[in-house]
Order: C-alpha cells, then structure tokens, then sequence
C-alpha cells in the first residue's frame, strides 16, 4: 500500500506500508492491503506504520483525515 502522511507545512511520510494503525474519532482502527475504500476523522492519539521491510514510525497527531481506496491511503494531519 502507497502512504503519504501531510501537515499544512510538509509531507511527514511517504512510501510503501504493510500496515497502519489509526486514532480514530470514535476509536483507534487498522487498514491492511486491500482494505475496503474508507474516507474517516482522526482524533488525537498516536499513528503507527510498519513498512513492508518491517520498519516501524509513530506519530503523535492532534487530529485529522484519512481516506483510502485502491491501497492508496492520504492522511492530513493538523499536525504531527
């Protein structure tokens, strides 16, 4: 799966993911290869990725939103 993470001043993250875990609105939420198209709010917490070489990143963010389809994900953050 494609990842950008972008704040109103930069792109934090960018490349190929396995898998990210979201602080969702209304609870924290996971998006694997092929996950169906979702377009949600983010809440105030910590995104983690893990990278197909199995690198790990975390983000504190103060909110946000995700959309995915296509294994195609774009985060806009507040800030990171």
């Amino acid at each position: 799966m494609y990842l950008e993470i972008i704040t109103p001043d930069k792109k934090v993250f960018e490349g190929e993911v396995k898998l990210i875990q979201l602080p969702g609105s209304k609870g924290t939420f996971e998006i694997l290869k092929n996950h169906a198209p979702i377009i949600s709010t983010l809440g105030k917490g910590t995104i983690r990725i893990q990278e197909e070489n199995n690198t790990e990143h975390s983000f504190e963010v103060s909110g946000g939103v995700i959309e995915n389809k296509a294994n195609k994900i774009i985060v806009l953050v507040e800030s990171v």
